[in-house]
């Protein structure tokens, strides 16, 4: 797939080379994502106030008190997900700003995306019609319930923390499929890997984090 950033504006390079430099000093190895977040321009998926720290290694606030996720995170999550053979099928719960969809969306044939907040999921999907990202299907609903309708996926990445794992998610899994969620209260949080093993899932603690919480509730 090709990108094309004509009429999207463009920032330093040497900008984005610096964040590059910075994952891969905090151990993000994998070239394929690094690629793509040097390419992705974060800067059109964040406030035009805050354009200046687009590359910042720092979550910004993108309104209805939610966050676009820290490049790292991101680079970590994305990580995780290709860890699993042979993905095609991604879903994300919470398409947010829409950053991370687009991140997943230059790696994986599929990607599907919830948002519960319909202003963020309006100005997330025409960003992905400006960036040509033609591989991504949103869908405006409660991302506790995940997307039934689509399942099952090779993996599944939740972008806000609930305190307690949402069993419905687990269960729209392949075989071998991975969950990659943070869990927890608010200062107590943890970045999880659940991965399907037939009727089990065995789960890995990564490390503490920071999100949003993952709320009920349709938001118009």
């Amino acid at each position: 797939m090709n990108l094309s950033l004509k009429g999207v504006g463009m920032t330093s390079q040497r900008t984005r080379d610096r964040l590059i430099d910075i994952l891969k000093q905090l151990k993000i190895n994998n070239e394929k994502v690094l690629k793509v977040m040097s390419e992705i321009p974060r800067h059109l998926f964040v406030d035009e106030a805050l354009a200046s720290r687009s590359y910042d290694n720092v979550s910004l606030p993108i309104g209805h008190g939610q966050t676009i996720s820290q490049p790292y995170m991101v680079a970590l999550m994305t990580e995780q997900v290709l860890l699993g053979e042979k993905i095609k099928k991604v879903l994300e719960v919470g398409t947010g700003s829409g950053y991370q969809t687009a991140i997943l969306s230059r790696l994986v044939p599929n990607v599907y995306s919830v948002e519960r907040i319909k202003p963020l999921l309006d100005n997330a999907k025409e960003k992905f019609r400006r960036l040509k990202l033609n591989n991504i299907l949103t869908g405006y609903s409660d991302g506790g319930w995940g997307w039934p309708a689509k399942a099952p996926f090779d993996a599944i990445i939740v972008t806000a923390a609930p305190e307690t794992l949402p069993m419905a998610l687990l269960e729209q899994l392949v075989d071998g499929g991975r969950l990659i969620i943070p869990m927890g209260e608010k200062g107590k949080q943890e970045l999880f890997v659940f991965q399907r093993v037939g009727d089990k899932f065995h789960k890995k603690a990564l490390e503490k984090v920071s999100f949003v919480p993952l709320l009920k509730g349709k938001i118009a």
